[in-house]
């Protein structure tokens, strides 16, 4: 029988990233190097989740979803056969690239995989920033021109950031991270970025990385001005504060605020995910209930009976479910 979940973080190193991780969350990174993203739950070819917990520490997500597939999603689906999400945390000390990912309906053709995405700020820098969305008015000849004069910046929508803030990104808009920002990353299970403009640095081979226009181009979504952030207001519930965020076809994510001894029931029947923004809390109760702390993530299998969220402290967590 399954049970609540945790798995070991895969690190990524990362010219924009840096040591916040450690200092916020108290990820054990590896020494001396910048640290960009943490993934905390991933089935990829190449960065499988290993279990950190209860009998199953040492087997992985994929071995998960090949022997325990319905046990764990229950009726979610799962596209070819894999976890359907990626979830990470993304410390950007300086600027991510300006990108976009492709959508579903023209990924294959391009060679991608779609990849929609939502953000939610843990922690945000004076004057720090999101692009997200053109410009009103921007036409598809301004955006080309301006790759070429190396201002294509000029072009996208800009949205001061902090903390709580969260903004959605489905696939096809134009986005990226300015400097100082925390935060956690939900998103399809997808590795397909297509950058637009670097900022003219280079990678940590001492390279320029690679720009991907003609894929950005046949991407973006021209018709996308100027979004703005998810709504910031909270709902008292029976037993915690509730923010809605997001609701789609490939996930839905609402934000979930608790005092200290609360118990907030997690809906029955479902898999889902405790991503904990702030505070200590466990998933259940017994021999295998799942201690969480501030930047831990739980995976809560939809096979298991009921389950709460017992908060130790007052608590944030975000709850994640397909």
């Amino acid at each position: 029988m399954l049970y609540p979940l945790t798995f070991q973080p895969i690190f990524k190193q990362l010219v924009w990233g840096g040591r916040e991780l450690e200092r916020r969350y108290g990820k054990v990174l590896p020494p001396e190097v910048p640290i960009g993203e943490s993934w905390e739950i991933s089935d990829r070819p190449n960065d499988v989740s290993v279990i950190a917990n209860g009998p199953l520490a040492g087997k992985d997500l994929r071995w998960l979803m090949e022997n325990c597939r319905t046990e764990l999603l229950g009726n979610a689906p799962s596209p070819g056969g894999r976890f359907p999400l990626l979830l990470k945390i993304l410390d950007a000390q300086t600027k991510l690239s300006l990108q976009v990912h492709p959508p579903a309906a023209r990924a294959a053709e391009l060679g991608g995989e779609p990849k929609t995405e939502m953000w939610y700020i843990t922690q945000a820098a004076p004057g720090a920033e999101l692009f997200a969305g053109l410009k009103r008015g921007v036409t598809r000849a301004e955006f080309e021109r301006k790759i070429q004069d190396g201002t294509v910046a000029d072009c996208f929508h800009r949205i001061s950031a902090r903390a709580g803030d969260a903004l959605f990104l489905p696939s096809g808009r134009v986005h990226g991270l300015g400097a100082g920002l925390v935060l956690f990353e939900i998103q399809q299970n997808s590795d397909t970025t297509y950058r637009v403009f670097d900022w003219n640095r280079v990678g940590l081979d001492g390279k320029p990385r690679p720009l991907h226009i003609p894929q950005a181009l046949a991407s973006i979504d021209f018709n996308d001005f100027e979004p703005e952030l998810l709504p910031a207001a909270w709902s008292p519930g029976e037993t915690c504060q509730v923010r809605p965020l997001v609701r789609e076809s490939v996930f839905a994510v609402e934000a979930c605020a608790a005092a200290a001894g609360a118990r907030v029931p997690l809906p029955p029947r479902k898999m889902q995910i405790v991503a904990m923004l702030a505070g200590r809390a466990r998933i259940g109760d017994g021999s295998e209930a799942l201690a969480l702390a501030a930047g831990q993530f739980g995976l809560v299998p939809a096979s298991l009976p009921p389950m709460s969220v017992c908060a130790a402290e007052p608590v944030t967590f975000l709850r994640i479910e397909l």
